[in-house]
């Protein structure tokens, strides 16, 4: 594989490229990115002082419109397919011609920024939008250069987005007007036909995805991640619903960052400076810190305010569920800055099983934890996606596969030898159903999933007696203070025994046929933390 060399000096691409005849503003403030935007009629200031905008069609991102170009970096090294469909070299370049022709002449935002808080291995970006709240986005979810770093900065990556400029299909080498495309090569990245801000901020995730296993030796993680006062790091790996940025966000712990970090010889990063997280259904006493972090400075996305008012009605999914909001991390008033802490002493596997199978916690050998880490799995139920309307299983590679430019194994393998060589506890949470499948049993009790959690970060579970599940070979603990016994063992908690039986071969059936795909490539030690199915 050819490395993918990033020296500043030899970046690819520059605005004197475009030869823009139109107003270019660099590195705004957030104030004057607000006044700009308001100036520009591209949204609205709520009660509390966050700017309200509309992403347009897309209300989220466009996997099946998402592209690596495929050439001597990336051939024999991504993991080609549905999640990273090829695009040529020469499609490429001929769309950066037509886009950056249709940018001359237009007022432009202009964003230097990090991503990655260890500076051993962060990237140095250039964001260009034609949106100013876009560029907001960008000041928030990205690392903020301090006015002397920015004074000798050289970027390393370009991100160049356009929601109004369209790709023609017939010649461009896609499948429709709206494109991500990622040039790892060139060290650029073409995002156009959408307005969803979250393209930008998953494609610099991507890129990282493939440059720091590779090349660092350094994971990279879609997860959450925080750190108690004696400095013990936990990461939360979670899909959407398990309660990952819940369960995260702990007032008597320090938010290191909520969705991408990266695990290296000795430390726990955040490749990010902000939170980009969904607000559909928000309220105070449910999430506090996110909700007081909407203030002045922070984006709102796709959102609807209560009749005669300024204030936002987080109720209302008329627009989309996956209402969402962007704020700088300082907004969190328990988050630390720089986002670093040392190397985790346990990590959270997050499932919300709707089947009612899976025990609300359990330790993972190295084989189980690389098998799951895999795998991803969750269950979605009826009203948390349109067409759902019975439990439905999701499985989700290293729980983000939409961004993994390598094969899924490659993430596994290493995560297996950094949880080894740290001797870091592996938990599974269920923080679905118990007593039976969703429509018979209930959902699990936040106070009792809390409880559980806390006792394995304080070490209470460590030498608890245990008793191995039949089915998936985890340990579960016999007791865990704060939690009665019998919610521990899910069998125990059916009216029907039998009937988990079945339920639970059923569910070991779904996880060995997605695991189907992954197996030829797999190392042994990987394929022994399957479950039993017969």
């Amino acid at each position: 594989m050819q490395d993918l060399v990033l020296e500043p000096q030899s970046s690819s691409f520059s605005l004197s490229q475009m030869d823009s005849k139109g107003k270019v503003h660099f590195n705004l403030s957030p104030a004057e990115l607000v006044e700009y935007a308001l100036a520009r009629k591209e949204g609205q200031l709520t009660s509390t002082g966050a700017f309200m905008a509309d992403t347009g069609k897309f209300t989220g991102r466009s996997p099946k419109d998402r592209y690596v170009v495929m050439d001597d970096l990336t051939r024999d090294a991504v993991w080609w397919g549905e999640v990273n469909i090829p695009v040529t070299e020469d499609h490429f370049d001929r769309l950066f011609s037509k886009m950056t022709t249709f940018l001359d002449g237009k007022e432009l935002f202009v964003r230097d920024a990090f991503a990655g808080a260890d500076q051993d291995h962060r990237l140095n970006l250039r964001v260009i939008n034609t949106w100013a709240w876009h560029n907001l986005f960008c000041a928030n979810m990205f690392l903020r250069p301090s006015s002397k770093e920015l004074e000798n900065f050289v970027h390393d990556f370009t991100i160049i987005c356009a929601p109004e400029f369209e790709a023609d299909p017939q010649t461009d080498g896609v499948k429709n007007p709206n494109f991500a495309i990622l040039n790892l090569s060139k060290r650029i990245i073409l995002i156009g036909g959408t307005g969803y801000a979250g393209e930008m901020k998953k494609g610099i995730f991507s890129v990282l995805n493939f440059i720091l296993p590779y090349q660092k030796n350094v994971l990279s993680m879609h997860c959450s991640a925080n750190v108690g006062s004696d400095g013990d790091t936990a990461i939360f790996f979670g899909l959407s619903g398990t309660g990952k940025t819940t369960l995260s966000a702990d007032p008597n712990r320090h938010l290191i960052g909520d969705d991408e970090h990266g695990w290296t010889e000795n430390s726990v990063f955040n490749f990010e400076g902000g939170c980009y997280a969904k607000v559909i259904d928000l309220t105070r006493e449910k999430e506090p810190e996110i909700f007081d972090a909407i203030k002045f400075g922070a984006v709102v996305e796709n959102t609807r305010f209560k009749p005669g008012t300024r204030e936002v009605d987080y109720s209302n999914h008329e627009v989309t569920e996956n209402t969402r909001t962007a704020y700088p991390i300082h907004h969190i008033a328990n988050a630390i800055e720089p986002s670093i802490a040392g190397v985790p002493k346990n990590i959270f596997f997050l499932t919300a099983d709707a089947f009612g199978v899976i025990p609300p916690i359990s330790r993972l050998n190295k084989s189980q934890a690389m098998y799951h880490f895999i795998s991803g799995y969750t269950a979605k139920v009826a009203g948390t996606e349109m067409g759902v309307t019975e439990p439905k299983l999701t499985f989700s590679a290293c729980f983000g596969a939409a961004f993994l430019p390598l094969h899924p194994t490659k993430y596994a393998e290493l995560f297996g030898e950094k949880m080894e060589k740290n001797e870091v506890n592996v938990w599974l949470i269920n923080t679905g159903w118990t007593g039976g499948p969703y429509g018979v049993g209930s959902r699990m009790k936040l106070s009792y999933t809390r409880a559980m959690i806390s006792a394995a970060l304080e070490g209470k579970l460590d030498f608890a007696p245990m008793h191995s599940d039949p089915t998936f070979g985890f340990e579960v603990p016999k007791i865990c203070p704060n939690v009665p016994a019998e919610v521990l063992n899910p069998r125990n908690t059916w009216s029907n025994p039998q009937a988990y039986d079945k339920q639970a071969k059923e569910l070991a059936q779904a996880f060995i046929k997605n695991f189907e795909k992954y197996k030829d490539f797999a190392s042994s030690d990987i394929l022994l933390g399957a479950p039993k199915a017969d």
